[in-house]
């Protein structure tokens, strides 16, 4: 008897979760502890596809990721998962499905849609993956502005993504582009900042620092994006040389001496139409601007990449184009 009360006790803590009186609104998108652990085989190294992210299988839903979240203020605990539940009620079909959260001690586990193609940036930086074409990635920029636009101007509250970069696009397994990584998510009130820092270096306004984040500074980052897509550079390489260290200023000085296309991925071994890469640089370039005011709404850029609206007049030496941020 002793010895089955202590496997019946060691099964307990094994599978032990934190629920709180609080939580009951929220049990329709709340997983099991025991359910994920039995889904990625214990958290089993082999199931590891990230440094906090594990695959599973999960009956009736298939595969799915989950993610372990660091996070033990309670108040703090009540907002995340309030916003988890909020961010699994979202419809667009260029968002990562999440689709639940399980907490367990100092730890909050997202769950969300497996996606087969794996992130954007292994068929950036990573030579295990061939390169995507030029179609390929303006079908992924499109996809992702489109999401984007969703979060700012078609949910029911405006969603600022908050850290947005290709290694936070993921591919389903025709590579068709969706937005994931919502842990880092705010939703908002319209009109009102959210004034916490967020977002990865090379992606970041330089008004963010000093304001918070705004829908503005969403369009910045996905300018630094749009720019990483089309060039196979990230926004900021301290290995590179001084001149092309910041990719913002190096495809502006490009543009500068009538060579913008000089700019775009070598690998892409000139497959492209020219104008259309041009047109996206110069959109890039035009939502990096250092003046907010200046940047175009994702509703336009949507507009712009679908070729329904022309760009405005701007050039390389118009204020705040090609000026790169401190950070």
């Amino acid at each position: 008897m002793a010895v089955r009360g202590g496997f019946c006790l060691y099964r307990r803590k094994k599978y032990k979760e934190v629920k709180e009186p609080w939580e009951k609104p929220y049990d329709p998108f709340r997983f099991s502890y025991k359910s994920l652990y039995k889904a990625t085989r214990g958290f089993n190294n082999e199931c590891r596809v990230g440094e906090v992210l594990y695959k599973g299988t999960l009956p009736n839903l298939g595969d799915i990721t989950v993610k372990r979240v660091s996070h033990d203020a309670e108040q703090g605990m009540k907002q995340l998962v309030a916003e988890v539940a909020y961010m699994g009620s979202l419809q667009h079909k260029n968002l990562v499905p999440l689709l639940g959260y399980c907490r367990r001690k100092d730890a909050v586990l997202l769950v969300s849609k497996y996606m087969e193609g794996g992130s954007l940036d292994q068929y950036l930086f990573h030579s295990d993956k061939p390169p995507l074409s030029w179609p390929q990635r303006v079908a992924v920029l499109r996809d992702i502005a489109s999401a984007l636009c969703y979060l700012h101007a078609g949910a029911s509250h405006v969603v600022l993504h908050r850290n947005i970069k290709a290694s936070n696009v993921m591919l389903d397994g025709d590579l068709q582009g969706f937005l994931g990584d919502f842990w880092m998510s705010s939703f908002r009130n319209r009109g009102s900042t959210f004034t916490a820092l967020g977002g990865s270096i090379g992606y970041i306004a330089f008004e963010q620092i000093l304001t918070g984040t705004s829908t503005r500074t969403d369009v910045y980052a996905f300018g630094a994006f749009m720019l990483e897509v089309t060039c196979g550079r990230r926004p900021f390489d301290p290995e590179m040389p001084v001149e092309k260290r910041h990719l913002v200023k190096w495809v502006c000085d490009c543009w500068r001496e009538g060579s913008l296309v000089d700019a775009v991925d070598t690998r892409l071994s000139g497959e492209f139409l020219p104008e259309e890469v041009e047109m996206v640089l110069k959109l890039g370039l035009l939502c990096t601007s250092t003046v907010p005011d200046s940047r175009p709404t994702m509703e336009q850029v949507v507009r712009y990449l679908n070729m329904h609206q022309r760009l405005p007049d701007f050039s390389p030496d118009t204020p705040g184009i090609g000026v790169p941020t401190v950070t």
